[in-house]
C-alpha cells in the first residue's frame, strides 16, 4: 500500500511539472526524479517557495505586472519617467526590458495577443485599463513593445487604433528585433537597439 501511495505522489509531481512550459512527460520525470533524489536540499526548499510565492504574490492592479504589493514597485518607483507606458505581451517581456536597463519608463502587460483563432478578444486583455491610463495628462508616449509575430503585429495596429483619442505619441519598437522573435528570448543588446530606434508609427 505505502509503495502504491508514493508512486501516485510521485507520478502527480510528474505530471504538474509536465504542464510547465519547456518541459514535456520526459524531462519531467527527468526533474521530478532529481528533486525527489535531493529532497532534503531542492525538495523542500521549492516547496517552501512555492507555498510563499503562492501566498505572498500578487498581480499589480495598474500594470499587471507581478509582485508582493500593489501597485507594483515599479508603479510605486516615483524616479521613473511617467510621460512614458511600455506595452508587453506578457510580465516575462517586463522582466526581459528591464534586464537589459534601457526603458526607465512605466509599464503596461497585456496579458497576451488578439488571436480571433483562439478565441482571445479585446475584453480578454487589459486594453481598457491601457486607454485609461494612456488617457492621463502626464503621459506623452506609448511604446508599443509587442512580439513581432502576426498576433503581436495585428494587436499593435488594433492599439493604434484605440489609442488615437488619448493625445499621446504612439512608437513601437524598431525592426531589430526579428520576425517571429520574443522578447524574452533576445540578448540585452538587441533589445538596447530595437528600443533606441523605435519610430512613431
Amino acid at each position: 500500500m505505502a509503495r502504491a501511495a508514493a508512486s501516485a505522489e510521485i507520478e502527480r509531481l510528474i505530471q504538474l511539472l509536465a504542464r510547465l512550459p519547456g518541459l514535456g512527460p520526459r524531462s519531467a520525470r527527468r526533474a521530478a526524479l532529481h528533486l525527489v533524489k535531493k529532497k532534503e536540499q531542492l525538495l523542500a526548499p521549492l516547496a517552501a517557495a512555492l507555498t510563499e510565492a503562492h501566498d505572498r504574490i500578487v498581480t499589480c492592479e495598474t500594470c499587471g505586472n507581478i509582485d508582493t504589493v500593489s501597485p507594483c514597485t515599479l508603479c510605486r518607483d516615483q524616479s521613473r519617467d511617467r510621460t512614458l507606458i511600455c506595452v508587453v505581451e506578457e510580465v516575462g517581456d517586463l522582466w526581459a526590458l528591464e534586464r537589459a536597463h534601457v526603458l526607465n519608463g512605466l509599464y503596461h502587460v497585456l496579458g497576451g495577443t488578439l488571436s480571433p483563432l483562439d478565441g482571445v478578444g479585446p475584453e480578454d486583455l487589459s486594453i481598457a485599463k491601457l486607454i485609461e491610463r494612456a488617457g492621463a495628462p502626464e503621459v506623452k508616449e506609448v511604446l508599443l513593445a509587442l512580439n513581432a509575430t502576426v498576433e503581436g503585429q495585428s494587436t499593435a495596429h488594433y492599439l493604434t487604433d484605440q489609442l488615437v483619442g488619448c493625445n499621446v505619441a504612439i512608437s513601437r519598437l524598431a525592426h531589430g528585433v526579428p520576425i517571429g522573435g520574443e522578447l524574452d528570448y533576445l540578448d540585452e543588446g538587441t533589445l538596447v537597439a530595437a528600443v533606441k530606434a523605435r519610430k512613431t508609427m
